[in-house]
């Protein structure tokens, strides 16, 4: 998230999640159905002009198709605690929804003199959404974050409030500093967090996900911070061995003892290995998807570490943040963990669905 995560970049016009955003370039993306006022009175068509560009420039601002990366953080932290998602799970996922977005308008409040110089296309400095009301928006999300964490109940706010201050402290202090890669990771992680301490009630057992998320967050926001320029190679080959590293750790089966030795297994003693349970064969697949949809574009950039190759990289991290979500929940082994990973699963075709029909098909970090 930047969430100004999570963590995505904007448009098929502009750019700048799906996570995950020091998120891209582009065009100006266009409002659906805006600038054809063909059918009906000249009236009505002039009154919805404008209300379909200004409805455009918010949807561009907040990079609503990032938002599909964001309800997998939850539902994966319910799983990783053990427990099935409940109301409380929902509270805690617009909770998620809030504060990614309070990220998205900030990150741009924040970057408007340099986006005026660098993508002079963007909202704020194309003069479509004041600045004023992008702070505001920020301002207005974050409260409603924080509330619905509450209602969700203490252990819940008692995650979100830390995660609120990541993210403003990463617009407005982190994200061009050493640090920036760091913070975004912390987002990611506290938000799965989130869903643990909703669900379950406490965010233990949860901790070893919200760690492999968050080094996929890291890896992906290190490799977004070249997005413009390009010309980094180490960045690419480092999340391409995060990757890796993470499939692997993510679809690691657990050894088992016979069960007439498990109480009398002595230390160092080996045991058998079961065969293949439907959950662990669940995520050793998801797993397989989340690599394949991060390793290839992070394999070009390193090859050619060129702007146009190092958004794709940025924009192929931010959809694995979908698979890797559910093959955390398939891991769990909790009840109803298939389910649920299969749901956070389908949020990656619906995300690509909305961009397309919505013409906002890059997302990034920043």
């Amino acid at each position: 998230m930047s969430r100004a995560a999570a963590a995505a970049r904007d448009t098929a016009g502009p750019s700048g999640a799906a996570a995950v955003s020091s998120r891209s370039p582009a065009g100006a993306a266009q409002a659906p159905g805006a600038a054809f006022g063909t059918a009906g009175p000249p009236l009505a068509t002039a009154e919805a002009s404008p209300r379909s560009a200004r409805l455009g420039a918010w949807a561009e601002l907040l990079r609503l198709p990032a938002l599909f990366t964001v309800p997998g953080d939850a539902l994966a932290g319910a799983a990783a605690a053990g427990a099935r998602p409940g109301p409380r799970t929902l509270l805690a996922i617009g909770s998620s929804l809030c504060l990614y977005e309070a990220g998205m308008a900030l990150n741009d409040w924040a970057d408007r003199a340099e986006d005026a110089a660098e993508r002079p296309h963007r909202p704020l400095p194309s003069g479509r959404i004041r600045p004023a009301a992008a702070l505001t928006a920020a301002g207005v999300l974050t409260g409603a974050g924080l509330a619905l964490a509450a209602g969700a109940g203490r252990p819940a706010l008692a995650v979100a409030a830390p995660l609120a201050a990541t993210v403003w402290a990463y617009d407005l202090a982190l994200k061009h500093t050493p640090a920036g890669p760091a913070a975004m990771a912390a987002a990611r992680g506290l938000d799965l967090l989130l869903g643990a301490a909703a669900t379950g009630g406490g965010t233990r057992a949860a901790l070893p996900s919200a760690a492999l998320l968050g080094s996929h967050t890291l890896a992906v926001t290190a490799v977004s911070r070249r997005e413009t320029t390009g010309g980094s190679v180490r960045a690419p080959l480092a999340a391409l061995a995060t990757t890796g590293a993470l499939t692997g750790l993510v679809a690691r089966r657990r050894t088992r003892l016979p069960a007439g030795r498990r109480a009398a297994a002595a230390p160092g003693l080996s045991g058998s290995t079961a065969a293949p349970t439907a959950a662990e064969a669940l995520t050793a697949a998801l797993g397989a998807v989340y690599a394949a949809t991060a390793a290839r574009p992070y394999f070009h950039a390193a090859l050619n570490p060129s702007p146009a190759l190092t958004q794709r990289a940025v924009g192929g991290g931010i959809r694995a943040t979908v698979p890797l979500q559910a093959a955390l929940a398939a891991r769990s082994g909790a009840s109803g963990a298939a389910a649920t990973s299969l749901l956070v699963a389908a949020l990656a075709p619906a995300g690509r669905l909305f961009a397309r029909r919505s013409a906002m098909r890059k997302v990034s970090i920043t």
